[in-house]
């Protein structure tokens, strides 16, 4: 029992909790960067980069419809891989991050359409708040070190892929073009092989990626956003399991995952904050930040998030139908509500699905920013300020 336990390879999440989350600082620079060159003399060729064509797409749509496949196919495997066999694995472990997740998906959407007058045009963004950016939020967490419990960190992690989950099929189900038909029966058949090679236990990972290379482009041309074939991938990849190696170390979603996290996280995820956080502050009034756009996204992330969050968990705790996580204060609990309004990456690519005016786009990107913003630095300081648990268990007994 030991030794397997022993043997039993780290889940990438975790992982990357022990790293100290170095993806989403490397991220936050990505997107500082992008701010100060979008307001510098190298503005022009930023933005005229972007827009450069290269085989039928400008550079912009490569990155957000290409490299964040393969952001989504890590997505995927991370959701299968914690549903089968990490701390989404069983329905106790589920009721928590789930309804919380759930409160935060609603919430900001109910928010950002408070905001919005009824006009049809803008309401195409209720799910632009919706989203937590995993990576940034627990970038943040790892500046605090040991002053966040773990089990804050994994239920911070668990409610943030439950989350991702919700937005796939937001993505999915909402923000899909007209469709070509052709397209979507080569994507299903594309879909259907992968299935195939699941069912014969084909452990090789080359045939997976050909066909789901194949199933990208299919999807692309389908009118479903060409993302969601990098989920659709992750769920084919066999997870190999056994009572003596709950996850084989050699299993094909392991292997595969473990290849991609560091490119996604160090690569992919900061080229697209780069590429899509530029804003040009030029003419800019306070006017612009109070439309309806940038202030329900804003508001959105900044109160919805925190109140869907913190309300979704203080009443389960309360009725009885969970626990707080182990180790952690009410306080704490707050300030990691707080950091699930940081939406960035998620955020930003629905923006982009549901808005085709630039004008639109822009606004979302810096209502983005700013409840993200406003997000990390409060819940920051709520965490750094708030005592732990056994730190309060001692005050309280120094008062007596």
């Amino acid at each position: 029992m030991t030794s397997s336990l022993r043997q039993r390879p780290a889940s990438v999440l975790r992982a990357f909790l022990h790293s100290g989350a170095a993806g989403g600082l490397i991220l936050m620079g990505a997107a500082a960067l992008a701010l100060v060159v979008a307001n510098s003399p190298l503005a022009e060729a930023y933005f005229s980069t972007l827009r450069t064509p290269i085989a039928g797409l400008d550079v912009l749509h490569w990155i957000n419809d290409g490299l964040m496949a393969l952001f989504f196919l890590l997505v995927g495997l991370e959701i299968k891989r914690e549903v089968v066999d990490g701390e989404l694995s069983t329905w106790p472990r589920r009721i928590l991050p789930g309804v919380a997740a759930a409160g935060g998906m609603l919430v900001p959407a109910l928010v950002y359409l408070a905001f919005q007058g009824g006009q049809p045009e803008t309401m195409r963004g209720w799910a632009i708040p919706a989203a937590t950016d995993i990576a940034f939020a627990l970038g943040i967490l790892s500046l605090l070190g040991s002053r966040v419990p773990v089990s804050l960190k994994i239920f911070l992690t668990a409610l943030a892929i439950i989350d991702d989950l919700g937005a796939v099929l937001i993505i999915a189900f909402f923000y899909t073009a007209d469709l070509a038909a052709w397209a979507l029966a080569a994507a299903s058949v594309a879909l259907a092989a992968l299935v195939a090679l699941n069912r014969m236990k084909v452990a090789a990972l080359a045939p997976y990626l050909v066909v789901g290379a194949l199933l990208w482009w299919f999807t692309l041309q389908s009118g479903v956003h060409a993302t969601l074939a990098g989920v659709a991938l992750a769920l084919t990849i066999p997870l190999r399991r056994s009572p003596s190696a709950p996850d084989d170390a050699q299993s094909p979603l392991h292997r595969l995952e473990h290849a991609l996290q560091p490119w996604v996280a160090f690569a992919v995820v900061p080229v697209f904050g780069f590429a899509n956080a530029g804003i040009s502050f030029a003419g800019l009034s306070l006017g612009a930040l109070l439309a309806p756009v940038p202030l329900g996204v804003a508001a959105g992330l900044f109160l919805g998030k925190q109140i869907g969050v913190f309300g979704s968990v203080w009443l389960l705790v309360r009725t009885g139908l969970a626990e707080r996580p182990a180790r952690a204060t009410w306080g704490q609990v707050y300030g990691v509500s707080l950091l699930c309004g940081i939406g960035f990456t998620m955020s930003l690519f629905i923006g982009l699905l549901a808005f085709d005016n630039p004008e639109l786009q822009e606004a979302t990107k810096l209502g983005v920013l700013a409840g993200s913003i406003l997000s990390a630095g409060l819940g920051w300081a709520v965490l750094r300020t708030t005592p732990g648990k056994r730190a309060a268990e001692v005050a309280a007994q120094r008062r007596r």
